[in-house]
């Protein structure tokens, strides 16, 4: 393996576990026991594996599930060994200053199994297979788990809108965006916003969460920006007024906003196939 990719790796799989654990020292100590796992495997093994990264990246997860669950880790300060979150940066910069100690934080107020789930699914767009491998229950249940964890950060985050101010911050978005208006955009969205994109490892996504609501303005308008004949309508997303993006009449994305006063806080981005799979089903009504 070239040493660009083997570097890059490496990064992907420090990133997920910095995520899992909030610890740099963490991080480094599950890599390394990866990668010995790896290499216990005989040549025959290894060669059966079509996509090490990805086994590389649950067996990662599944470590880091482990040590999550040991007792008394949540003792003194909520982390093995002491260690601070406010003074760690994440070893590839997936987490940076007060942002990144904010969201570990949070973080840490999920069970291990539900973090595990949102951080596999929702952070780096594991496959849904996988991420059910690594917590130890069916896809249903991993599914369940990720949904649980988005409520409960989304609780923790800020009290919702009313549905009124919901709805109307919803179209100021989506005006925004069909107008590609990125300083509109940036105003409709909280100073510390975040997004999140789940391309599920099948289409062309970020796979860090964005941090900032200019950051994130410039993402979303770069998304839409990508094909020419892109159509941008509200609509029910999960019980509350959302956005559905279509290119030539084909939903490629879902997004659903978190709105707090007259700002959204958190946008989710469902670029994932499987999961829009649904979205693109004909209408049994269409054909009567």
């Amino acid at each position: 393996m070239p040493i660009a990719e083997l570097l890059d790796e490496r990064r992907h799989l420090l990133d997920v576990a910095y995520w899992m654990l909030g610890s740099g020292r963490e991080a480094e100590g599950v890599v390394a026991e990866t990668y010995r796992r790896w290499y216990e495997l005989s040549d025959a093994v290894r060669a059966r594996i079509s996509v090490p990264r990805s086994w590389l990246a649950k067996v990662a997860g599944g470590i880091c599930l482990d040590r999550l669950a040991l007792p008394g880790r949540w003792e003194g300060d909520g982390r093995t060994g002491g260690q601070s979150v406010a003074g760690v940066v994440g070893p590839g910069g997936v987490l940076e200053g007060d942002t990144g100690a904010v969201w570990l934080e949070v973080l840490d107020s999920l069970s291990p199994a539900e973090r595990a789930a949102f951080v596999l699914d929702d952070v780096f767009g594991m496959a849904s297979g996988a991420v059910a491998g690594v917590v130890g229950q069916s896809e249903a249940e991993a599914a369940e788990l990720a949904e649980r964890a988005r409520s409960s950060l989304r609780a923790r985050r800020s009290l919702p809108a009313a549905q009124w101010r919901h709805d109307a911050t919803v179209r100021a978005v989506q005006e925004a965006c069909a107008t590609q208006d990125a300083a509109l955009l940036a105003s409709l969205l909280a100073p510390d916003a975040t997004a999140f994109f789940d391309g599920g490892g099948k289409v062309r996504a970020l796979i860090r969460p964005v941090h900032g609501g200019e950051q994130v303005a410039h993402s979303l308008l770069t998304l839409l920006a990508r094909h020419p004949r892109t159509t941008l309508h509200t609509h029910s997303v999960n019980g509350r007024t959302g956005l559905v993006v279509r290119y030539d009449g084909q939903v490629v994305a879902v997004i659903s906003l978190d709105i707090a006063g007259h700002h959204a806080v958190q946008v989710w981005v469902t670029l994932n196939p499987d999961k829009l799979r649904p979205w693109n089903q004909p209408d049994p009504a269409a054909g009567r």
